[in-house]
């Protein structure tokens, strides 16, 4: 095996945001007519998509938009307007982006834990390379997985966002590897393959609901070498 450290997006590739039934209080418009199924789910792909861009902004919403993974700030004034464009009322608006921001709220892939403990246990380092622009640690010490990270770089921390080099440069940096030896796993290409400019590996898996994706991320492991038990 030749690959001395795995790195892992975080939305849609270890974690997820998913729909659940609380969410559906908050897709209702002002005159109380709940969104269908179709509008609900357009809404929750706009907010936790990697890198499409769903309207048009003015010029401050756009430069948020640009930067949003790079300041708190400018990410909630950037999907604030994406939910005012998506016609979700401001109240409620403000309700979901708080959702959307609480590292609490969002649910691990089945497999999730199994790779983590899996990697540790044979002593490859594992890094979280995530463009984002709120802390996530919580959602890993939630399932007592923090000790299992060796990295987390997080765009808004650093300055970067993938694809830069540089994001993918500090995590392994930190993890002390060279970046040729190494897989990126993420759900874009266009991000997370930004990777591979550097000479890494990548994999690419499916941000599919949790109860649709069991062991994605298992395969990706073993489509490039390494074991996880299940």
């Amino acid at each position: 095996m030749d690959i001395d450290a795995v790195l892992f997006d975080f939305s849609g590739t270890v974690f997820r945001l998913e729909d659940d039934r609380t969410w559906a209080h908050e897709l209702v418009g002002d005159d109380g007519t709940p969104f269908d199924v179709a509008a609900k789910a357009e809404v929750m792909r706009r907010m936790t998509a990697p890198v499409e861009q769903f309207m048009t902004f003015d010029a401050a919403g756009q430069h948020a938009w640009d930067n949003r993974d790079l300041d708190p700030a400018l990410h909630r004034h950037a999907y604030l307007e994406v939910l005012r464009g998506s016609d979700v009322p401001e109240a409620k608006a403000i309700r979901l982006y708080e959702r959307l921001t609480d590292p609490l709220a969002w649910t691990p892939y089945p497999d999730t834990g199994t790779v983590l403990r899996s990697l540790a246990a044979q002593g490859i380092p594992i890094g979280i390379v995530s463009n984002i622009a709120y802390d996530i640690r919580p959602a890993f010490a939630k399932h007592g997985w923090t000790d299992l990270i060796g990295s987390m770089t997080l765009s808004f921390e650093i300055g970067a966002i993938k694809p830069n080099p540089q994001i993918f440069l500090d995590a392994t940096d930190r993890l002390g590897v060279t970046p040729d030896r190494v897989l990126m796993i993420g759900d874009s290409a266009e991000a997370d393959g930004g990777a591979t400019a550097l000479g890494a590996r990548f994999a690419l898996v499916d941000p599919l609901p949790t109860i649709d994706r069991p062991r994605a991320l298992i395969d990706a492991l073993a489509e490039h070498g390494i074991s996880t038990p299940g």
